[in-house]
């Protein structure tokens, strides 16, 4: 019996991570998240984009007024399952001071599982692909930076829906 993708011991995948800050040292931040990253077990850092300010995105819309954010995307290599790696990833936010007090707020780390290879799943506590990575700029640019041929399990090509998002926005 083989293992399935993603499970101990399994072929690794390519987990596309995005990586966000808007409190404190963002860039010093996310670079410790980075490392973080890379030290998982069964894992390591395949790609890391530049980081690219944003104005902070809220239910309303996005907040001028708000601490802009520095957002980027990591490339994980990983043989963790996607259950075991969001627990790791929600330590990561929680080593780095994150405070989970209202959705969408302020903090000092968000990271969030955009896509793990091509896998499609939706649990309880977790949807691959991300439900609104197709929606956002700040995923969708840096993503291209470091792999420029991806592609959203359910979207399509990621140049055609930043492409369309950039479009849409411009309208």
């Amino acid at each position: 019996m083989s293992a399935g993708p993603g499970v101990a011991g399994a072929e690794p995948v390519i987990a596309v991570i995005a990586l966000g800050s808007n409190l404190g040292d963002r860039e010093a931040t996310l670079e410790r998240a980075v490392a973080a990253l890379d030290g998982l077990p069964e894992s390591s850092i395949h790609a890391v984009s530049p980081w690219h300010g944003t104005v902070a995105l809220t239910p309303e819309g996005l907040d001028p007024e708000k601490p802009q954010y520095l957002n980027g995307v990591a490339l994980l290599q990983t043989s963790l399952d996607p259950a075991a790696l969001l627990a790791a990833l929600h330590r990561i936010e929680h080593d780095n001071g994150r405070e989970r007090v209202e959705q969408w707020g302020d903090r000092t780390l968000d990271l969030d599982i955009v896509a793990y290879g091509d896998l499609v799943l939706v649990t309880p506590d977790l949807t691959v692909p991300h439900p609104r990575a197709h929606e956002r700029d700040f995923v969708l640019a840096p993503w291209l930076d470091v792999q420029p041929d991806a592609e959203l399990a359910g979207h399509g090509p990621v140049s055609e829906l930043l492409s369309a998002l950039r479009e849409g926005s411009a309208s």
